[in-house]
């Protein structure tokens, strides 16, 4: 790659607080010399424009001492006005002059050629380096005969003045410059210092410290600031996500251990002697049953990380709709769901939400197979609506009239792999719950699960009551209504 070289190279590799100083001095040099050069500009033309009525007056006061051919009258002699003056005839040659301009020519050709045309004022003599005779002259014709009326005035208070301003400007500039830049240097420290701040804190994170967040003051609101809040999110998103990675192998590899364990035991056991073909055919059969647990138990886990990673919104999807195809593509019976159960929906026929169809029939088959297994008949699925602060709101309820849950083991029946101790005899892994929580609780909803009259929520987010009977067990699914939808 290639690097940048010049005067680009260079700034490009010094730190940023140099740089964002050396912008604003140069910034502040550019105006401060624009407004120096302002300064100068006014004062020189209010000083030349001082000698041009000098010079109008002067030249007024000449002309009628002037015969026809250009030279001096008799009369017009000690007149100190003629001290100044020149008169040029059309060939450049002086033709009458004063003590003070001399009778050399002061005049370029073509300033001569302008001057017949009408009045110009020219400079004699520089400002810097400083002239010894610095003049202003003013040149008008003379008559028709080309002659041209030179008159002067020496220049060496106004240059003095010019001079010494240009002196206190550049003091002063170079004060202002000097003073902007320092105060430059400070601000731009001071704003910086939270950067700085927050780079310590980050190397801190990327050497492997948990738990550490960007100290932003709460009471402040720049672009820092800002900066400082947004990162500490993206840290809380990293680690939330850094967690769920490592809560899934932690979970998988602990769970899958053992049914792999059963299964290499039954593999090595059927290796050690010779069996008939009707043992052969037992062994697969117990293996086939080993093998379809860790597939269920694989799914599961699948399925629990993509709900915890999210995804994005798939458009509307009817609940009711969704139920009815459920219990028609489920009439002739699975092992895994109850053998009948009814379904009752709203009155207005759909109750639609913002999770995608995949997602909503999962957490359906996920109710009806943990009433199935650990519940009992009648097993009823209602689907109704209600209004909260928050919104409308669709309540999905699943009810079976088993023998329920302890209320002690409520809080952690969402949990993964958490059963009962009834419940570890029976089919199942104790991810049905967790799935459930997490698709809901990724889509803005509220899960809620109820036994022996005690309402457990997981999420406190709608304010809408349970409206099951007590004597049941009760999974309560809440989903804000979609907009789209009703």
């Amino acid at each position: 790659m290639n690097r940048l070289r010049g005067p680009r190279g260079v700034l490009a590799r010094l730190p940023l607080r140099l740089r964002l100083v050396a912008g604003f001095g140069a910034a502040m040099l550019v105006l401060l010399t624009a407004a120096g050069a302002f300064v100068y500009w006014r004062v020189g033309y209010a000083l030349d424009r001082g000698l041009d009525v000098d010079l109008r007056a002067a030249a007024d006061e000449v002309r009628p001492l002037l015969a026809g051919d250009g030279t001096f009258r008799a009369a017009a002699a000690g007149v100190p006005e003629l001290r100044d003056a020149q008169v040029v005839d059309a060939t450049g040659h002086v033709v009458s002059a004063g003590t003070d301009l001399g009778p050399a020519p002061l005049l370029s050709a073509a300033s001569l050629a302008q001057a017949r045309r009408g009045p110009v004022t020219v400079e004699v003599g520089s400002l810097l380096p400083i002239s010894a005779r610095p003049l202003r002259l003013l040149a008008q014709p003379l008559g028709d005969a080309g002659l041209v009326l030179v008159v002067g005035v020496r220049r060496d208070d106004r240059d003095e003045a010019l001079r010494e301003l240009v002196l206190q400007l550049t003091i002063a500039g170079l004060g202002a410059l000097l003073v902007s830049t320092v105060v430059g240097e400070r601000l731009a420290k001071a704003a910086l210092a939270p950067v700085e701040r927050y780079r310590a804190q980050a190397q801190r994170i990327a050497a492997g410290a948990t738990g550490v967040r960007l100290d932003v003051p709460p009471a402040r609101d720049d672009e820092v600031t800002r900066l400082g809040r947004t990162l500490n999110e993206m840290l809380t998103n990293l680690e939330a996500s850094v967690a769920r990675e490592r809560r899934f192998v932690d979970d998988a590899s602990h769970e899958l251990r053992t049914p792999l364990t059963v299964l290499l035991t039954r593999v090595q056991l059927a290796l050690r002697r010779s069996r008939s073909v009707a043992e052969h055919e037992a062994v697969l059969r117990e293996l086939q049953t080993d093998v379809a647990r860790l597939v269920e138990l694989s799914e599961d886990l699948l399925a629990l990380g993509a709900a915890d990673a999210g995804t994005p919104q798939a458009g509307a999807t009817d609940v009711v709709g969704l139920a009815r195809d459920l219990a028609r593509s489920t009439r002739d019976g699975s092992p895994d769901l109850p053998a009948t159960w009814s379904l009752t929906g709203p009155d207005g026929g759909t109750a639609a939400v913002d999770v995608p169809e995949a997602r909503l029939r999962q957490v359906l088959l996920n109710l009806l197979t943990n009433a199935q297994r650990h519940g009992a008949d009648p097993v009823a699925v209602t689907v109704g609506t209600a209004r909260g602060a928050a919104g409308d709101v669709v309540v999905l309820t699943v009810t079976d009239a088993g023998p329920g849950v302890p209320p002690a083991f409520l809080p952690q029946a969402a949990e993964r792999f958490a059963r009962t101790a009834e419940a570890r005899s029976r089919p199942g892994s104790g991810l049905g719950l967790a799935l459930v929580d997490a698709v809901v609780a990724g889509s803005g909803g509220e899960f809620r699960l109820c036994s022996g009259g005690v309402h457990h929520r997981f999420e406190q987010r709608h304010d809408v009551a349970c409206t099951h009977p007590d004597d049941v067990t009760a999974a309560v699914v809440l989903l804000p209504r979609s907009a789209s939808g009703r």
